[in-house]
């Protein structure tokens, strides 16, 4: 989940529901200046900082992270360190190592190898820290303390930085929320989504003896101090992404239970507020094996079996937070009462379980080097909406979902950005590049490929960072179909495809081919009822197939756009 989904789900369909046109239009024209703006954005160098792999970033490779943080409630203020070890990647390097931490938080010190004491300069939020020359391969760690009053979420997750709130008692309720925005808004790190610690990395934080402080992977040491303060420790062992490190610190109560999954026992645990334990226990195990036994099903094992799944509550909507994921979707279906696809197929399960913990697969597992490659993180998960209500009821309720969430695609803005700069794209990377993929999966007429496919990337890229190519072209090579143009139209550009069709009755012929597409797209359709199928692939040029009156239906315009996304048009005549 990034900015972008705010606009997502507020659809058309959606905020008929609970407002008027007038609001809706007004929130629409708001998206569509921001889309635009962001288009016409003037890169700078800070830009170029944030997020290109700079010289000083080159020639190490992060292997751990271990960070700690006090929190302080009342005043808004953190302190801490990040013990980064990392290995030289690089024999001739620059003396230079870029640290990440943005404003208002500052550096106090840095201690290298446990023993040296290193110095650095600040350029907007990059911190350049002296080192000395070191040998390839060797490895090194350098702890650096950081402290102030951090940057606060506005609007968590939309705006990130940390929540300071209270839940429905009145009492401390704290959290991070820092995708797209870096968690460099609350730690010191590199803050690169192509760098992920090799080895894990833990989370300590400290915080006053009434308070519960939760976050990834499992617990691994609780500590009691003379001031009255607890320290809870844990930590992961699978790589992961910087952004997903998140701490929980309220007045939790947990329970916990075991699911069968393809490699066996996984450890499934619940951090709910007290005041909520009995309702969780009722809710949320129903709505976690449903989406384990279908996306499992669907994209192979869950890929954290080492560190366990959790839910952990949350005041806003919900991340992706990995083995850690928050929840804020007050116990009910759809997301917060609404169905983004206006079927009322969105209501029947809850939108932020199932959504958010797909991101278990296509986000944290597969992790995409640039940001601007996010629609393999945020297009795959939105489709594993689709594919999870195609497990649950069937291919017919997937495609009537799938076609109902097209009202929320925009196409003001390209879904893939500028690279090398933090950017993010068009907020259409959910839906349009969820009917990008049900488009692909429909022109291969062969679910057992598709899903293949799906669990192939998930073993093939484990725990790996990826470039957005890589994924669409193990896609192309495993269905042994080049899908580039298609991936092409979609992601690069904002022209909905046009399929033109002109029957020639007396000569029992279809005539058809594309429009509005980019050179050699060639997305193929296949059209099937109970008995009948045609396959045809389309191009620019006219084509023809032969058809019976037992088949013509096939060409109806509403079937062929349920299944592709594609505008079809009946013509009089081809001229």
């Amino acid at each position: 989940m990034v900015i972008a989904q705010i606009f997502y789900n507020f659809t058309l369909n959606s905020l008929l529901i609970l407002m008027n046109r007038k609001l809706y239009f007004l929130i629409l024209l708001i998206f569509t200046a921001l889309s635009l703006k962001a288009q016409e954005t003037q890169f700078n160098h800070a830009d170029t900082l944030r997020g290109s792999i700079t010289p000083e970033r080159a020639w190490w490779d992060v292997m751990r992270y271990d960070i700690s943080v006090t929190p302080d409630f009342d005043k808004k203020y953190t302190s801490g360190f990040n013990n980064i070890t990392y290995k030289v990647v690089e024999a001739n390097h620059p003396d230079v190592m870029q640290i990440d931490l943005q404003q208002p938080l500052v550096i106090d010190s840095i201690i290298y190898d446990k023993k040296q004491s290193l110095s650095f300069s600040r350029e907007d939020d990059v911190y350049f820290v002296k080192t000395s020359s070191q040998n390839i391969n060797s490895e090194h760690s350098v702890k650096i303390y950081f402290s102030g009053k951090p940057h606060e979420a506005i609007r968590a997750p939309w705006d990130g930085g940390w929540t300071f709130t209270k839940d429905e008692k009145g009492r401390p309720w704290m959290t991070v929320t820092c995708q797209g925005l870096g968690a460099s808004i609350w730690y010191p790190n590199k803050d690169h989504q192509s760098d992920e610690p090799d080895r894990g990395a833990s989370l300590t934080m400290r915080v006053p003896k009434e308070l519960m402080a939760v976050a990834n992977g499992r617990m691994l040491a609780k500590t009691e101090h003379k001031d009255g303060t607890i320290s809870y420790k844990w930590g992961v062992e699978n790589p992961i992404s910087n952004y997903t490190i998140i701490p929980y610190i309220g007045h939790y109560k947990n329970f916990s239970e075991v699911y069968t999954g393809i490699k066996g026992d996984l450890d499934l645990d619940y951090w709910v507020m007290d005041y909520n334990l009995e309702k969780a226990k009722d809710y949320m195990p129903p709505e976690v094996h449903n989406l384990l036994d279908a996306f499992e099903y669907w994209f192979g094992p869950y890929p954290f079996y080492e560190d366990g799944y959790k839910l952990v509550e949350t005041e806003h909507t919900g991340m992706e937070h990995q083995s850690n994921v928050s929840y804020g979707n007050w116990y009910a279906g759809g997301y917060r009462g609404r169905d983004g696809s206006g079927t009322g197929l969105g209501l029947t399960w809850d939108f932020i379980i199932i959504h958010e913990s797909g991101h278990e697969w296509f986000g944290n597992n597969i992790t995409t080097n640039d940001l601007a490659d996010m629609y393999i993180h945020e297009s795959f998960t939105n489709y594993s909406e689709t594919l999870f209500l195609d497990y649950v009821y069937g291919e017919e309720a997937a495609n009537d979902y799938n076609y109902g969430i097209r009202s929320g695609i925009q196409n003001e803005a390209p879904v893939i950005p500028a690279y090398g700069v933090n950017a993010q794209g068009s907020g259409d990377m959910y839906p349009k590049g969820g009917n990008m993929l049900h488009s692909i999966r429909h022109s291969m007429e062969d679910d057992k490929l598709f899903k293949n496919i799906l669990t192939g990337l998930n073993m093939t890229f484990h725990n790996k960072t990826v470039d957005g190519s890589e994924i669409q072209e193990y896609i192309s090579d495993k269905a042994g179909y080049d899908y580039s143009k298609v991936f092409e139209q979609y992601l690069t550009t904002t022209k909905i495809p046009k399929l033109q069709l002109y029957i020639d009755a007396p000569n029992s012929k279809m005539f058809y081919k594309y429009t509005n597409i980019v050179d050699g797209f060639n997305l193929p359709l296949v059209l099937k009822g109970s008995e009948e199928k045609i396959k045809i692939i389309p191009s620019a040029e006219w084509q023809s197939v032969d058809i019976q009156h037992k088949n013509q239906y096939l060409f109806t315009p509403w079937r062929i756009e349920h299944m592709y996304y594609v505008d079809v048009e009946l013509l009089k005549s081809k001229d």
